[in-house]
């Protein structure tokens, strides 16, 4: 007699990797390229800790595998700040643009808020007694 259910005695194949869940996982953080002096570092480094998202930060200045890096990027210059997201680089960006970057390849990077405390359209509406 031949059954249909499996043998609980045979081993059972892996699932299949899921690539994108692969992907996201292996990004822990941010890699920021930095040098002293460089307000637009600075700016850029402030916005990402105000945004929660973890980084690594590398100076140009102190390390030459990370000043090579950001040259070869950056068409032999040394423009900071660079950042790298998985195989993502963007040079000089803007802090959205890296949120933008982060929520499509690491969106594990982001915090989760359940209640952020801030006064969005429909509580400042409430708060003033504005209906719908």
């Amino acid at each position: 007699m031949t059954s249909t259910d499996p043998n609980p005695d045979e081993p059972v194949a892996d699932p299949p990797e899921d690539p994108v869940g692969a992907e996201h996982s292996e990004i822990h953080a941010v890699d920021v390229y930095w040098r002293p002096g460089c307000v637009f570092c600075m700016s850029l480094r402030r916005s990402l800790r105000k945004m929660e998202i973890p980084v690594n930060l590398h100076d140009i200045w102190e390390d030459p595998e990370a000043a090579e890096l950001v040259r070869s990027v950056a068409n032999g210059n040394e423009t900071v700040p660079t950042v790298v997201i998985g195989d993502q680089f963007i040079v000089n960006p803007s802090p959205k643009a890296v949120r933008s970057l982060v929520t499509e390849l690491a969106p594990d990077l982001l915090p989760v808020h359940t209640d952020s405390g801030t006064a969005g359209p429909g509580r400042l509406k409430r708060f003033f007694g504005f209906s719908g």
